[in-house]
């Protein structure tokens, strides 16, 4: 390879996939307004439906669709899906950066059950199992707890189609070292959250050292504010193309 060959090859940025990862009493369709914007700007984008049957089911789920991507990937949880991201990711060499969206970040054998009693939030007088043990949202206060600044319709909609949690998955604990202690993380944090408190969302934060940004939204803000999570999704990108760029480099240096 000629240097002038290697300097133009060398110097293309490596854009990532992006793979988006739905919370509880949620599922994948709830990144419709996300997912045009990425691919408006460039990037191959994947919504995992996972089942909420249980962590390790959802962590398998997630983790396949990781392992499906062609190159560099950047992953996206959000609330419970923070913590399936968590544990998915872990060890994988293809995720360059982690967005987490007013979501669960906790560590190996930290089970999300004593965190919520700690800091308290009012979705749990909402939360209720049905016959099988998993957990809704009461349709009738599903917007004030979810999504206060979402449309009626649209939250009506969501009431109605939520996905139910297994109710085991808040005493589940990952067997796995957390993702975010090894791979640069971003943080969204939602100030007016009635679901996960936000002072918990900014203890995971800090905790894990990430940029982090605050939003004035609801547990949802990739729905009633799609294009500042885009931005901050974009910018954990921005910096995975610079270490898949950096990577590429010096291993085409080294074939040079």
């Amino acid at each position: 390879m000629t240097a002038a060959a290697f300097s133009q090859f060398s110097s293309d940025p490596v854009k990532p996939s992006i793979v988006l990862v739905h919370g509880a009493f949620a599922d994948a369709t709830g990144w419709q307004h996300v997912i045009p914007l990425l691919e408006r700007d460039g990037y191959t984008v994947t919504a995992v439906q996972n089942p909420l049957t249980s962590v390790a089911d959802d962590i398998a789920t997630t983790r396949r669709m990781i392992d499906a991507q062609p190159g560099p990937v950047v992953v996206v949880g959000h609330s419970y899906g923070g913590l399936v991201v968590t544990g998915a990711a872990s060890g994988s060499p293809k995720v360059k950066a982690l967005v987490y969206v007013a979501a669960f970040a906790p560590d190996s054998a930290e089970p999300i059950g004593p965190l919520l009693e700690k800091y308290p939030a009012p979705s749990a007088a909402a939360l209720g199992p049905d016959a099988a043990g998993f957990f809704y949202i009461d349709r009738a206060k599903f917007r004030d707890i979810f999504c206060q600044d979402v449309g009626a319709q649209e939250a009506a909609v969501m009431a109605a189609t939520q996905k139910p949690l297994a109710g085991a998955s808040f005493a589940a604990q990952l067997t796995m070292p957390p993702a975010w202690k090894t791979i640069p993380s971003w943080f969204i944090v939602a100030q007016n959250d009635h679901v996960i408190n936000p002072d918990l969302e900014r203890f995971f934060a800090h905790r894990m050292g990430a940029t982090t940004t605050e939003l004035a939204s609801s547990h949802v803000p990739f729905i009633s504010q799609p294009a500042e999570v885009v931005k901050v999704i974009e910018q954990a990108a921005t910096a995975a193309e610079g270490t898949a760029a950096g990577i590429q480099s010096e291993t085409l240096a080294g074939r040079a």
